[in-house]
């Protein structure tokens, strides 16, 4: 049984710079890639490719509900058995809080107003969007619930 299980699949690491968020068997994951949604099974071609700010969906092998996770950009490495996300920061989606990125928002929006520089405006628009991406993917969450 084990045997048969394991070609259906694949191990799924989620690590940011400040620590491992997730790590476990899984059926299939959906990230957001710079083309759009890339959804992955195991056995899935090698493949390495930048991730955009959005979320991670993980299914979990044997069931169970399916696993959030923010990503706010990064580096996404495929291999048939393994899937390895490398996030420039990565949330939970039990932890995402709406208020605090609400706040964040209102916050980089009145940085642009005031950004001077072509350099300058180009790390507060980053920024924005990331928050943005990080506050859909909230409200999707929140509404799933």
């Amino acid at each position: 049984m084990a045997m048969a299980e394991a070609v259906h699949t694949m191990h799924v690491d989620v690590v940011s710079a400040e620590e491992q968020i997730y790590s476990g068997e899984a059926e299939f994951v959906v990230l957001p890639g710079e083309a759009g949604e890339l959804g992955i099974y195991p056995r899935h071609t090698p493949l390495i490719t930048r991730i955009k700010p959005g979320e991670v969906r993980i299914k979990p092998a044997g069931g169970g509900p399916e696993e959030f996770i923010f990503v706010a950009g990064g580096v996404l490495e495929v291999q048939p058995k393994m899937v390895t996300v490398l996030a420039d920061t990565a949330i939970r989606g039990a932890d995402l809080d709406e208020a605090k990125a609400t706040e964040a928002l209102k916050q980089a929006e009145e940085a642009r107003k005031n950004a001077q520089g072509k350099q300058e405006v180009a790390t507060v628009e980053a920024e924005l969007a990331v928050l943005a991406a990080q506050l859909a993917a909230i409200r999707k969450l929140r509404g799933k619930r």
